[in-house]
């Protein structure tokens, strides 16, 4: 009986993370780690599209010479996923505003991949004003 009750002590006393779910708490950190390893380049290259519309809109008064000097950012920046021609131009009163949309589909699993939708813009952000009712 003595026995008995020193294994059952033993048992309630053990604590701590059993192999299988050590295994299985790994292998959620492995796919964390690998699905950030695929998205962290493209959130790069977003990056340096964001900082190559701005250089463009600075670097000339015509549509054609935004989109050259973008073509030249790009160039330099390694920018693959869109071109000056991709870029959109909004006429307002200080110029033109300068924006981009495009999507990246990284491949994951066999069928399974992940699309990230990229959209900037030069333009302030407007804050909306809303009416006392």
């Amino acid at each position: 009986m003595n026995s008995q009750k020193i294994a059952s002590s033993f048992r309630s006393s053990q604590k701590g993370m059993s192999v299988v779910g050590l295994i299985f708490l790994l292998s959620i950190i492995a796919m964390i780690a690998l699905l950030a390893a695929k998205i962290t380049p493209t959130a790069m290259e977003y990056l340096a599209i964001k900082r190559a519309i701005v250089t463009a809109k600075a670097a000339g008064a015509s549509v054609r010479d935004m989109q050259v000097a973008f073509d030249k950012q790009a160039e330099v920046s390694y920018i693959t996923s869109i071109k000056g021609s991709d870029l959109m131009f909004e006429k307002d009163e200080t110029g033109y505003e300068v924006s981009f949309y495009y999507t990246k589909k990284i491949p994951l699993v066999g069928p399974a991949s992940l699309l990230l939708e990229y959209e900037g813009s030069t333009a302030k952000i407007k804050t909306r004003t809303r009416k006392a009712e």
